[in-house]
């Protein structure tokens, strides 16, 4: 096969790894600024859209060095997520009320959140006493995110949409957030079982399983994250366990037939999905040479 025929074989969408050094190096910079607390998000005065800007991929798999697990929780948040979902979910809440107010049952620092409050929800952050502090401990929206003084079992306020998001690790607030009756519930779950403790990851089995007859999943997606998503074509960077993250989004009754916003208009992604896109699509193009006997 002459070179002429194997750049015709190529997929046109590996063409993006001709840049691949200099998207590197810019990268690795962004990375070393996060980990060294240059980077914005860790300024709590600073203005949202700035914090969030240029926020690494590997700040939402991994958590900074000098975060000690003994006293918090993730540095930003528990998985990285993609703006498609955030307005698939918003767009749910918006069939069942013309202004959905949210309720985030395990909001921690407000990240998540103020993500899906961007997509034209209002949202209302709880605390979980089960949850540990994130290592940036307020990292919320002011202009679409607030938070109550209320948990999981005084909500006092009236809300369309539960939302809980990674539960806390071998705790079931599937009772308590039932007895509220939300028109919708959004829940953000792994099936990932902790070697060392030998719990699921997030909440329990029995989280959401047997719901009340009067609720109907409506609409589910899976998002995995590769083994070694960074590590396989970064050497320098710390291998990773592959994990699924499950979402699914259930409706009450009179809300059963809704338009899940399936099919919605494409949005530019979040920054880290830029990274997420590359890494992705190296992971691809590493596979497509393998199978063309090349030895990557």
């Amino acid at each position: 096969m002459n070179d002429e025929t194997s750049q015709r074989n190529i997929p046109p969408h590996f063409e993006k790894l001709r840049d691949m050094e200099t998207f590197t190096e810019a990268m690795f910079n962004r990375i070393v600024a996060f980990q060294e607390r240059l980077h914005p998000a860790w300024d709590a005065g600073k203005p949202f859209d700035e914090r969030i800007r240029d926020l690494p991929l590997h700040a939402l798999i991994f958590s900074n060095p000098d975060r000690d697990p003994a006293t918090h929780a993730h540095t930003v948040a528990p998985f990285y997520p993609l703006r498609e979902e955030m307005r698939q979910i918003a767009h749910c809440a918006r069939q069942v009320a013309e202004q959905p107010v949210v309720c985030d049952f395990h909001s921690r620092n407000g990240f998540l959140g103020s993500l899906l409050g961007r997509e034209g929800v209002s949202v209302i952050g709880i605390h979980d006493p089960a949850d540990k502090p994130n290592q940036i401990p307020d990292f919320y929206d002011e202009a679409v995110f607030t938070r109550s003084a209320a948990d999981y079992q005084s909500v006092d306020f009236a809300f369309d949409v539960a939302f809980s998001a990674w539960m806390p690790a071998g705790h079931n607030r599937t009772p308590e957030i039932v007895q509220y009756r939300p028109k919708l519930i959004v829940f953000i779950h792994t099936d990932h079982i902790d070697e060392s403790s030998g719990r699921p990851q997030t909440g329990t089995m029995a989280a959401f399983r047997e719901l009340p007859p009067h609720y109907r999943l409506v609409a589910a997606w899976s998002i995995t994250r590769p083994r070694d998503l960074l590590h396989e074509i970064w050497p320098d960077l710390t291998p990773s366990i592959e994990e699924t993250r499950h979402v699914k989004i259930y409706a009450d009754e009179p809300w059963h037939g809704i338009d899940v916003g399936a099919e919605l208009p494409p949005a530019t992604p979040y920054d880290w999905e830029n990274e997420l896109d590359m890494a992705l699509t190296a992971l691809e193009a590493k596979a497509h040479l393998r199978d063309k006997g090349f030895p990557v």
